[in-house]
């Protein structure tokens, strides 16, 4: 009995050897590799287009504007156009912020809609 146990201790000695070794994959040849993609150059403050004061899409007078029908939103004051019915939706206000700047000659881009 021994003997049997002897040789099974043996050979589990043997088997976690070979799960102890990993096998290593060729590597890939260097012809078939494509060659690195260059990112291109940034450009600098300097580079940039000089006749571009400013960039904004919305004057500052919109901002408050969005700001008043969101708080009035928020207070359950702020009535939709020509059902008067209570406005929930925060885009909703802001679309009729939007439209209120639009009225007054404010810098706001047109609507994609109409």
């Amino acid at each position: 009995m021994a003997t049997k146990k002897a040789t099974k201790k043996s050979a589990t000695k043997k088997s976690s050897t070979k799960k102890a070794i990993k096998k290593v994959p060729a590597k890939k040849s260097a012809a078939k590799k494509s060659p690195a993609k260059k990112s291109p150059a940034k450009k600098t403050a300097s580079e940039k287009s000089p006749a571009k004061k400013s960039s904004r899409k919305y004057g500052p007078g919109v901002g408050k504007q969005v700001e008043t029908e969101m708080r009035e939103m928020h207070q359950g004051k702020l009535k939709s156009g020509r059902s008067g019915k209570k406005v929930t939706n925060p885009k909703q206000a802001i679309a009729i912020a939007l439209s209120e700047a639009r009225e007054k000659g404010e810098k706001v881009p047109e609507n994609p809609n109409k």
